[in-house]
């Protein structure tokens, strides 16, 4: 099939391929370590919450820190407040902050949906329109695209997505990407791409991107050939394997995908990495910070229980560098270990909404997290 470039504010991205925002991952030492094997694609950093852009939140500026070689900036914001969001996003314009802004309606956390926040906001068809509205009108003058992701609905029986995508296209939406999980499966279960394929059908004017289940290049290919989206979003995939964009770009160009990399290989990668989140959190955090993608690097190496223990609590570069010498630099994943899950997994769950919340789907009222300033994660 004839594949399209994705095109924001402007710029093609002739490989339909976008990272997704993961709240404490996709900060910049991720971002470069992901550029380092495929550039030229859509980056996306992690979520920050609308209402603590607008009132100037510190830790919130940092977030949406890019690094200087990051030739388009990409982030996502979340929010269900439209005058907040709409606030948030005139003062990212203004700034010069972001080329693309994304925004979120697809968190699952029960701690946000039991407010009426997160993949529940759908729900609410015109609170939905309202906030895509704000955004929408807030960056025009300025140029600056506005996408969305969002899940399938909250289960089986309460589906939101082909609402969220029409209503994103009469909005102004510049392109939408569904996840192709319910917020009850959480992160459990196997996407269901047949839904990907349903809102493909329904949206014809803006790019529809599928999001789930990429695990290898191989997946991407496979999905825009069954459900004709546009492009893909890769999540947890990711994880602890940066040069999967590599092999992204390797098999949208129709070139020999390489073989998966010895763990020498990961060792410097992790090493590489572990810099970085030094540089920029400092020694003592940003060690504690890559502690958590040393999981993601080892997953499919049978390493044993105890060295993953050893990365799991490493203390220093010389440490994780120590561990690491011990290894045997040659050894391989174990069949299938490509295919192993990264990130949650966990699911499915039973999700709580605010009481008498399905009663009128047309009501206005805001979340009560329309104010939060917390990223809530999900």
């Amino acid at each position: 099939m004839t594949r399209m470039p994705l095109v924001l504010r402007g710029r093609e991205f002739p490989i339909p391929v976008v990272l997704a925002p993961m709240a404490g991952v996709t900060n910049i030492p991720f971002r470069a370590q992901c550029r380092t094997f495929g550039p030229g694609l859509v980056y996306v950093s992690e979520m920050v919450m609308a209402a603590a852009l607008v009132h100037g939140n510190e830790k919130t500026k940092k977030m949406v820190a890019f690094g200087p070689d990051e030739d388009f900036r990409s982030l996502q914001i979340y929010g269900s407040d439209p005058d907040f969001v709409g606030r948030a996003v005139r003062a990212l314009c203004e700034q010069d902050i972001a080329d693309h802004i994304d925004m979120n309606f697809g968190c699952p956390a029960n701690k946000v949906t039991r407010k009426g926040g997160g993949a529940a906001v759908p729900v609410k068809r015109n609170l939905t329109r309202a906030i895509m509205r704000a955004a929408v009108d807030a960056a025009k003058p300025f140029g600056v695209p506005i996408t969305c992701k969002f899940r399938i609905g909250i289960n089986d029986d309460i589906t939101t997505f082909l609402d969220t995508g029409k209503a994103a296209e009469d909005e102004g939406i510049a392109m939408i990407a569904l996840h192709a999980r319910t917020a009850e499966q959480h992160y459990g279960g196997n996407a269901h791409w047949e839904y990907i394929a349903e809102l493909k059908q329904a949206v014809t004017s803006i790019p529809v991107l599928g999001n789930g289940d990429i695990w290898e290049a191989t997946d991407a290919l496979r999905m825009m050939d069954e459900t004709g989206c546009d492009g893909v979003v890769v999540g947890r995939g990711c994880l602890g394997k940066p040069w999967l964009f590599r092999d992204l770009i390797d098999a949208f160009s129709g070139n020999e995908i390489q073989q998966s990399p010895d763990l020498g290989f990961v060792l410097d990668v992790m090493v590489e990495h572990a810099q970085g989140l030094m540089a920029i959190m400092g020694p003592e955090f940003g060690i504690r910070n890559f502690r958590k993608h040393c999981g993601w690097y080892l997953t499919g190496f049978p390493v044993g229980s105890e060295v993953r223990r050893s990365f799991a609590t490493v203390a220093s570069l010389a440490e994780l560098q120590a561990i690491g010498a011990r290894l045997d630099r040659s050894m391989r994943l174990v069949p299938g270990g490509e295919r192993l899950a990264r990130g949650h997994t966990n699911g499915p769950i039973k999700v709580v909404l605010p009481e008498g919340y399905l009663e009128n789907r047309d009501d206005m009222t805001l979340p009560d997290d329309a104010h939060e300033t917390a990223v809530s994660g999900g």
